[in-house]
């Protein structure tokens, strides 16, 4: 009878083992990454701005995985080109992983297929335009995934972390987030004075959403750094280089400091803004009779725009219930 005891007893400690075992491989720990999330560049002093956003969020949280992804097709088709160029390959300037990088989507299955189950994706996007709500689209539709039994759901937590000047909802002031960055642009003003000169931003903008947060932020640095004289346009939407022009006319303004404000000093800065051609903004200024001193600075290349965003993915966490170490 002992010996039917101790066979028996010995059988459920097996299949308890080997329950727990299964359960073990069906669902392994959940780790937590955050995917930095840009357009992205194919100028490698512009990619400058982008490595010290991801750079300085892997130094504040050393154990969590941090990726890079890059939403622009053409711009990763590029880099993934040049990894078979001689004179690419072997820079020493650029990390090797820039050559491979993938799209948020691919960039988030490869976390989950590692065992990254709670991933909060951290956009480098001006405001909450068109690039914003696409990259919001794929992941409300990664959230929206539902499977039969809740142990193979994809993810744990997929979050989404605002752009630098904030988006709409109660969770987080906008007009806080524009302030805040209206005060990370103080060394621009002060350049700018320096100069004895009006300060200039060129934004994106878009075609597509309002682009009032740009006629916004230049009313708050107006009134923060009265009297220097500040314009913000953008190559797309309102307010316009037309605008800005009219503005500086207006002002008689004799000297500028011309600034992109995006987070890369790209195609757009070294093409749009201060190119040769006579439709770039700084011809445009020039044929005024403005002087002008650009200044090919994208706007994560500033600590305090980077401090921002950091900022942000802290919020992401802690409104999320997520622990970043």
């Amino acid at each position: 009878m002992k010996l039917v005891k101790l066979f028996f007893g010995l059988c459920v400690a097996f299949m308890m083992v080997s329950h727990n075992l299964s359960m073990a491989i069906d669902k392994p720990e959940s780790k937590t990454a955050i995917v930095v999330a840009a357009f992205g560049t194919t100028y490698p002093k512009a990619l400058t701005s982008l490595l010290n956003i991801r750079n300085a969020i892997e130094k504040e949280f050393p154990n969590t995985k941090v990726k890079m992804a890059f939403t622009s097709n053409i711009i990763r088709e590029i880099w993934h080109k040049r990894l078979n160029d001689e004179k690419w390959k072997n820079r020493q300037d650029l990390p090797k992983d820039i050559f491979y990088v993938k799209g948020p989507l691919a960039t988030i299955a490869d976390l989950q297929d590692q065992g990254y189950k709670t991933i909060i994706v951290q956009p480098t996007h001006f405001y909450a335009g068109e690039e914003f709500m696409d990259l919001m689209s794929y992941i409300n539709g990664l959230k929206s995934i539902k499977t039969i039994k809740q142990k193979y759901m994809p993810f744990e937590k997929l979050v989404l972390g605002r752009p630098l000047t904030g988006k709409w909802g109660p969770e987080h002031d906008f007009n806080e987030d524009l302030e805040k960055t209206a005060m990370a642009l103080k060394k621009d003003v002060e350049y700018a004075r320096k100069k004895d000169a009006a300060l200039v931003y060129m934004g994106h903008g878009n075609e597509f959403f309002s682009t009032g947060v740009y006629a916004h932020l230049q009313e708050i640095m107006r009134k923060m750094y009265a009297p220097t004289k500040i314009f913000i346009g953008t190559v797309e939407g309102f307010p316009s280089l037309d605008d800005v022009v009219k503005g500086l006319v207006h002002s008689k303004v004799k000297k500028v400091v011309l600034k992109p404000l995006m987070m890369v000093a790209g195609d757009h800065a070294n093409n749009d803004m201060a190119g040769p051609d006579k439709d770039s903004w700084k011809s445009v200024f020039e044929s005024k009779n403005i002087k002008v001193y650009p200044v090919l600075e994208g706007l994560g290349e500033n600590p305090e725009i980077v401090k921002l965003f950091l900022e942000h993915v802290k919020d992401a966490a802690k409104d999320n219930g997520i622990s970043l170490k």
